[in-house]
């Protein structure tokens, strides 16, 4: 008594082809998901970047021309 999900299934030529080239295809459509949620993760921190940069600069700006007219 074989069981079922020992059986090996012969593959032929094309069936093989056709399978490593659907592996290649998952291979290329994982690594360009990856590259394109890592871009959007640097593109967030140089928009967060900016932001702070801004949130810090601009009260800086203002108190020094405030100071600066009010002497």
């Amino acid at each position: 008594m074989a069981k079922q999900g020992q059986r090996k299934q012969k593959l032929t030529a094309a069936q093989r082809e056709a399978r490593i080239k659907a592996a290649e295809e998952r291979q290329r459509r994982d690594e360009e998901a990856k590259a394109k949620k890592q871009r959007g993760k640097q593109i967030l921190t140089i928009v967060v970047c900016v932001i702070l940069v801004l949130a810090l600069s601009i009260p800086a700006i203002g108190l020094s021309v405030l100071s600066a007219t009010g002497a």
